[in-house]
């Protein structure tokens, strides 16, 4: 099974479950066959070039997903709009649509390079935040979909959160250094993200959904 890999911090807890859980070293070199941005990884999956993976909320409607995603419960810190001439960040499709329906003017940002900005630009708007204020419902960014194998993805999904395993420190490192935030900071925006798509965020995701219709997306 090719398991696609975006190699985001906000990912970093199920990836580390995701390669203990694979026993077979043919299972794990597949995990990281595939890697890229999200909106390139969106692609791989409409393509059927990969068989699972995180993809887009807004490229989620009418496919084959676990409850498992990516939520922001309240703020996210790594989904922005910052001053300055209006753009789209070109690694998202999700965030780029958020930032329309909110009527949120800037740059967009995402990811780790998102978490930087926000450290050296108070001008920058979490859009996790702005939609929590607006219909106090956490946001889904991304889903756990699947092209086959649905009984070994949601037995992932159900490994996973029941884990409760701790991020390896010489892993962290790595991290720390790639990013140039601090251990304390990474966890802290860790701590932010819940990774189970419960009711109110299944609710949230059908209004993004049913919102995005109205803006026009690239």
């Amino acid at each position: 099974m090719i398991f696609a890999k975006i190699d985001y911090i906000n990912l970093l807890p199920f990836y580390v479950f995701l390669k203990r859980y694979l026993k077979n070293p043919s299972d794990r070199a597949a995990l990281f066959h595939k890697k890229g941005v999200p909106s390139k990884i969106n692609q791989d999956f409409k393509n059927n070039r990969v068989d699972a993976a995180f993809i887009s909320s807004i490229y989620s409607y009418n496919q084959k997903c676990t409850n498992l995603g990516i939520v922001a419960k309240k703020e996210v810190l790594s989904v922005i709009v910052c001053n300055g001439k209006e753009k789209d960040d070109i690694e998202s499709n999700t965030s780029n649509v958020l930032a329309k329906i909110l009527n949120l003017k800037g740059e967009v940002l995402i990811g780790d390079k998102a978490l930087k900005r926000r450290k050296i630009d108070n001008s920058c708007v979490d859009l996790a935040k702005e939609w929590y204020k607006k219909y106090k419902l956490p946001f889904v960014f991304a889903r756990l979909c699947y092209k086959k194998n649905p009984k070994i993805n949601k037995k992932i999904e159900k490994k996973f959160l029941n884990s409760h395993l701790k991020i390896p420190q010489y892993i962290l490192k790595k991290y720390v250094k790639r990013s140039s935030l601090s251990q304390k900071e990474i966890l802290h925006y860790l701590s932010l993200i819940e990774y189970k798509i419960d009711k109110k965020a299944e609710k949230s995701l059908k209004k993004f959904i049913y919102l995005s219709r109205r803006v026009k997306t690239n």
